[in-house]
């Protein structure tokens, strides 16, 4: 895949506008260069042009600042990198080197932070993955793909999991123990477009992808706002998203590399929730912690699904509160907005810095402005591919048509624009389904459910070609008003079959909707339905 280049700025047509209204009739002005306008992100060069030159930085000029803490143990950012940069040292007598992988099997920990910054040291990627969550045959497959010799992991980890034929294990906190260990002092080979890490996909639906990250692409989020989430010196950040979750690299390395101290969860997330500033979580977690509780946050940020727009506007009530939208392909998040209650939607927002969005329709043209259609993300969000997949890439990664040289992404999401230049998101393309003969945008009932009084969060699935099932959340939202919320607003084919309300919706280890299980429940609710009808 290519890689992508520097941003460029873009070019702006004078403006000249177009008059529509909104809902509430008040006129907007929509330009008529509205694709371009509304499409492009802003240019903005991002601080550092590394990962690693961010965290360096902060290493020099605040030694003694607290970098990680991790249930009740600390490490500065002096520290950090000297430990960094032993392991560094012991890696490159293990024959790692620059475009080198390195298994990151383990779970989140100090030592954790320790080995990403050392692979980084020496110009070679990691590839995290939580032992304890991804099976073994899942393990195999990555290392086998990624030729990673090296894997590094704690001891707690160490026999839980089996290396392949030739590959290295290095467990970090023995290491770590001899601090007379020799120092890595060689300078970095870091280049922008060089590989940072290798995440993953859940395998859920298959195979496991890897997504190649480039240093490029992540500074490109991390180092501009919105992306940064204002983090900075004297500020906390909680990690308590898997680490083998694109989002927990925006967290990790967003704080590290602005200068702030990340809080490493332990097994309670409401307790990390409660004691730092910035928040970075999907809506299904969100949605479980006590805002009570949270009310020093100063900034959340949500992304991974949708958010329900009751959740968002309850923490918008008292801090800064940003709904995102991008796949890993994309670099974590190609679109954000700061939502405040009083607005009109909730949306995804704009295109975040030297990233651009395009709406289009199936033979890749622009969609007509307000229509919906799947975005393509372009920019520098865009990632250098899938590993040891060239069918894949062909298929997701085209030439970007409205900016040559550069490539763009299908994210398989459905958006539309508003007047205001921010975007609509409408499910995936894979949540428009067929239902009794009928188009049904799974996302719309889940929304129309949420209308419901006290429901907090929604869930519409497809169970055959007949039928729809939804839950919602809490346990005592009324299944009867909430089905009644959907045939008052939406055509009888997009009514459930049943509304199963439950206390809380199961999520992945992801902390993603487990839209799997829930299909399992919903046969056997189904089944019961069936028999009740029969007796």
């Amino acid at each position: 895949m290519p890689q992508s280049e520097t941003a460029t700025s873009f070019a702006r047509p004078h403006p000249s506008a177009l008059h529509t209204s909104d809902r509430e009739g008040r006129h907007n002005e929509v330009p008529e260069d509205w694709f371009a306008r509304f499409g492009f992100g802003p240019h903005t060069r991002p601080r550092f042009q590394t990962i690693l030159s961010g965290f360096e930085h902060f290493a020099r000029v605040q030694p003694d600042a607290i970098a990680v803490e991790c249930e009740g143990e600390t490490i500065s950012y002096g520290a950090l990198d000297d430990a960094a940069a032993r392991v560094a040292q012991h890696l490159s007598e293990l024959g790692i080197g620059r475009g080198d992988g390195v298994g990151l099997y383990l779970k989140r920990s100090i030592p954790m932070v320790v080995g990403i910054f050392a692979c980084m040291k020496l110009g070679a990627y990691y590839i995290p993955q939580h032992v304890g969550v991804a099976t073994d045959s899942a393990l195999s497959h990555i290392s086998k793909v990624t030729d990673a010799r090296v894997v590094m992991t704690i001891t707690e980890c160490a026999n839980k999991f089996a290396t392949v034929d030739g590959q290295t294990q290095v467990v970090l906190d023995d290491l770590l123990a001899d601090s007379s260990a020799s120092r890595w002092t060689a300078q970095s080979p870091l280049e922008p477009d060089d590989i940072c890490m290798v995440l993953f996909t859940s395998g859920t639906t298959g195979v496991p992808n890897g997504v190649q990250v480039t240093h490029r692409n992540l500074c490109n989020i991390l180092q501009t706002a919105p992306g940064d989430l204002g983090m900075r010196p004297g500020l906390r950040v909680g990690q308590i998203l898997s680490i083998a979750f694109d989002m927990a690299a925006w967290e990790t390395l967003g704080a590290l590399t602005n200068g702030a101290t990340l809080v490493i969860r332990g097994s309670d997330i409401q307790e990390t929730a409660s004691r730092v500033d910035i928040l970075i979580a999907t809506p299904s977690i969100l949605g479980q912690l006590d805002t009570e509780a949270c009310q020093q946050v100063r900034t959340a940020a949500v992304a991974g699904e949708p958010c329900p727009r009751p959740l968002a506007d309850k923490w918008a009530s008292f801090c800064n509160f940003y709904n995102s939208c991008g796949p890993t392909e994309t670099t974590i998040i190609n679109t954000a907005m700061l939502h405040t209650p009083d607005k009109a939607h909730l949306t995804i927002g704009k295109p975040t810095p030297n990233n651009t969005v395009y709406v289009l329709d199936e033979d890749l043209n622009p969609v007509p402005f307000g229509a919906r259609g799947v975005m393509w993300a372009g920019g520098d969000c865009v990632t250098a591919g899938y590993i040891a997949n060239p069918a894949l890439n062909a298929e997701r990664y085209k030439a970007d048509p409205f900016r040559p040289g550069h490539m763009m992404f299908n994210t398989r999401d459905l958006g539309a624009w508003t007047e205001t230049g921010e975007l609509l998101h409408f499910g995936r393309v894979d949540d428009l389904v067929k239902i009794k003969g009928f188009r049904v945008e799974l996302d719309g009932v889940s929304r129309a459910l949420e209308a419901t009084d006290g429901c907090d969060q929604a869930v519409t699935l497809k169970f055959d070609d007949r039928t729809l099932v939804s839950f919602v959340s809490p346990g005592h939202v009324c299944p009867i008003e909430a089905r009644d919320r959907v045939e008052q607003s939406l055509p009888y084919y997009c009514c459930p079959k049943v509304v199963l309300p439950m206390d809380q919706l199961p999520k992945t280890t992801r902390g993603k909707l487990d839209k799997r299980l829930l299909l399992d429940m919903a046969a056997q609710a189904l089944g019961n339905v069936a028999s009740e009808a029969a007796e």
